[in-house]
């Protein structure tokens, strides 16, 4: 956040606007003068600039959120009520973070349907409630009664939208030494006895024949039925099946 231009903005410069100016130029907004909204678009920037620092741990473009920001700004300005008893950063600022938090969602690598995130923040607005009623947390069997869904899309819909995470994240850290959320991850698929596995395997096929070779390769490192193997390579799915125990007898004689 060191940066001093955002978006062609010298952010050194940005204007600051006294609560008497706002009040001014937010009458003759409404008057439809133009001038006085860009000067008061420029006099709130600071405040925009100020919103997207929260979400400088993001690793979104500063230009980009900055930009984002600006729109939800213009957006509680043109929904801006005077008559109500209420100062317009106290109203601006939900609407910026809500158009902020929209971008990064809807630009999020991965996609979650609309109808899940909607359920979502259904369920998160039915948790504030009751907890606001009742003081405390709110259990999934509450929830689930409240919106009259099931248990189990109520889970679905929240762990949808958790933001994911690198694999290179630190979780701890001792002197210069990180530790990795990818140190924590356990691969039960490719232990050190499997891939010596995986080699002999490999090895064991090289002395079958070339169709022995092209059938267990098709049906066990492609996934093919017996049935899609024999209508790929012309012949029965006697022939295959035949073929298939030649090649795994010849194999587990030479492993063994």
């Amino acid at each position: 956040m060191n940066k001093v231009e955002i978006s062609g903005v010298n952010t050194s410069k940005l204007p600051l606007l006294s609560p008497e100016e706002k009040l001014i130029l937010m009458k003759k907004i409404k008057d439809g003068d133009e001038q006085a909204r860009q000067e008061f678009i420029n006099g709130n920037l600071r405040l925009v600039l100020s919103i997207i620092k929260r979400f400088n741990s993001k690793g979104e473009n500063l230009d980009d959120l900055f930009q984002v920001g600006c729109v939800g700004l213009i957006k509680a300005i043109d929904n801006f009520d005077l008559n109500q008893n209420v100062q317009f950063s106290t109203y601006a600022v939900p609407m910026i973070i809500g158009e902020i938090r929209r971008y990064l969602r809807d630009n999020n690598t991965i996609r979650v349907s609309r109808s899940i995130r909607d359920l979502a923040y259904k369920v998160i607005a039915t948790k504030d409630k009751i907890y606001r009623e009742k003081q405390r947390e709110a259990t999934i069997e509450e929830i689930a009664n409240e919106l009259s869904v099931s248990k189990e899309d109520i889970i679905m819909s929240l762990d949808a939208i958790q933001e994911p995470i690198s694999l290179q994240e630190p979780t701890y850290s001792e002197n210069a030494e990180n530790l990795c959320i990818i140190d924590q991850v356990s691969d039960k698929k490719n232990t050190d006895d499997l891939w010596v596995q995986n080699i002999t395997i490999l090895e064991a096929m090289k002395k079958l024949n070339e169709k022995e070779k092209m059938i267990i390769n098709k049906r066990f490192f492609e996934g093919r039925t017996q049935m899609e193997v024999a209508e790929e390579i012309g012949i029965s799915q006697a022939q295959v099946s035949r073929l298939e125990r030649t090649a795994i007898g010849h194999m587990k004689r030479i492993y063994k």
